[in-house]
């Protein structure tokens, strides 16, 4: 399994040319895409806050979008929540990217990512 990043899964799901080559070739090899529960929160908010817009309502675009093929959500689980707080080195504050991450060490996975800050931590294998 690898990990999709929200703004990860977003392009993979509406195919666009954002999403980079090697993280598409990563996306075609894999058998099982995660996908944080986090990263439905953070598409609905991007979407109230006028950020992003689909041509139809977000509720029904996450549930479509969970339904692709080799998708699986990740659910929020207590040890995630708490190694969110205890992430080793240097971490910004973003909640959702520090739920993303410890989503990660969790389950041992590489993460799809085009997000600076988590290649600079180094303690996750990003993908892009």
């Amino acid at each position: 399994m690898i990990l999709l990043d929200t703004h990860a899964w977003v392009w993979w799901a509406t195919e666009s040319p954002n999403l980079s080559t090697g993280a598409k070739r990563a996306i075609a090899r894999s058998d099982e895409l995660g996908v944080s529960v986090m990263s439905c929160w953070e598409v609905a908010m991007l979407v109230a806050g006028q950020r992003i817009g689909f041509s139809l309502d977000v509720q029904d675009w996450i549930d479509l979008a969970l339904q692709r093929p080799k998708v699986r959500l990740i659910p929020l689980d207590p040890r995630i929540a708490v190694l969110a707080t205890r992430l080793p080195g240097e971490f910004h504050a973003d909640p959702v990217d520090r739920l993303i991450a410890a989503t990660c060490l969790t389950y041992g996975v590489p993460l799809v990512s085009k997000d600076r800050q988590i290649v600079d931590w180094g303690q996750i294998s990003v993908i892009w």
